[in-house]
C-alpha cells in the first residue's frame, strides 16, 4: 500500500495530504518516540529521582549521627549492602521493562494478540547490549512466526480460498482465525477435530499455517 492509498483509506483530505506526509516522514525518520519507549524513559527517570532522594536522606542521617567509629562503620556497611541490593533489584526491573518494550515494538501491527505473543518470548535468552539493542529478539520472533504463524497477521494474502466441505451443504461456521471472531481455544479444538477445515478457515482469514 502506497502512502497516498493509506492517507485515502484513513480519510485524509487532499488539501491535508502534504501535512500528513510530513508527519509520516518524521515517524519513519525516527523522530517519533513510541509510547512504549516513552514509558520506559519516564520510568527510568522516576527510579533515578527516587534513588537520589534516598541517598541524600541516608547521607544526611550519617552526617548527623553520633557515636563511636565502629558503630558508624557498621551503619555504613549496612547502608552499602542495602543500596547494592536495591540497585540490583532496580536494574533487573529496568532490564525487564526494556525487554518488554522492545518485544512490544517488534510485534506491533503483526501480532493477532500482542499480550499472547509477547508472553511467548523467552526473556532469559535475550541479551540487552550496551547500545540498547536486544540480541536474540529477531531470532525468537522469526521462530514464533514459523512455528505459530496463525498468531500473526498476513496482509499479503490477497486471494482467500473458501472452505467447502465434501458432500452436502452444511451451515455456516464461525471462523476462529478471523479478526472479529479470533479465538485460540476454538482454533486448537478445530485443529484436533478437523485439520483440513482448520487450514482452510485460516487461509480464508488470511493466516498461513
Amino acid at each position: 500500500m502506497t502512502l497516498d492509498e493509506l492517507l485515502q483509506k484513513i480519510g485524509i483530505a487532499n488539501d491535508k495530504k502534504e501535512v500528513a506526509q510530513k508527519v509520516f516522514k518524521e515517524f519513519l525518520d525516527g523522530s517519533y518516540v513510541p509510547k512504549a519507549r516513552f514509558n520506559e524513559v519516564n520510568e527510568e527517570k522516576k527510579t533515578l529521582q527516587n534513588t537520589v532522594k534516598d541517598r541524600d536522606t541516608q547521607l544526611e542521617k550519617l552526617k548527623n549521627s553520633k557515636g563511636d567509629v565502629d558503630a558508624l562503620k557498621a551503619q555504613i556497611k549496612q547502608l552499602q549492602d542495602t543500596n547494592k541490593a536495591e540497585k540490583e533489584k532496580n536494574d533487573a526491573a529496568m532490564k525487564d521493562l526494556k525487554l518488554t518494550s522492545a518485544i512490544r515494538v517488534a510485534i506491533a501491527g503483526s501480532a493477532q494478540d500482542a499480550d499472547i505473543v509477547s508472553g511467548l518470548f523467552d526473556k532469559s535468552k535475550l541479551i540487552l547490549g550496551d547500545d540498547g539493542k536486544i540480541i536474540g529478539l529477531d531470532e525468537q520472533l522469526k521462530a514464533l512466526k514459523d512455528s505459530k504463524s496463525f498468531l500473526f497477521k498476513d496482509d499479503s494474502c490477497k486471494k482467500k480460498p473458501k472452505y467447502e466441505p465434501n458432500g452436502g451443504s452444511g451451515g455456516s461456521t464461525t471462523n476462529p482465525f478471523a479478526k472479529d471472531t479470533f479465538n485460540l481455544t476454538e482454533q486448537g479444538k478445530l485443529f484436533q477435530e478437523n485439520p483440513e477445515q482448520a487450514r482452510a478457515l485460516a487461509a480464508e482469514a488470511g493466516v498461513t499455517i
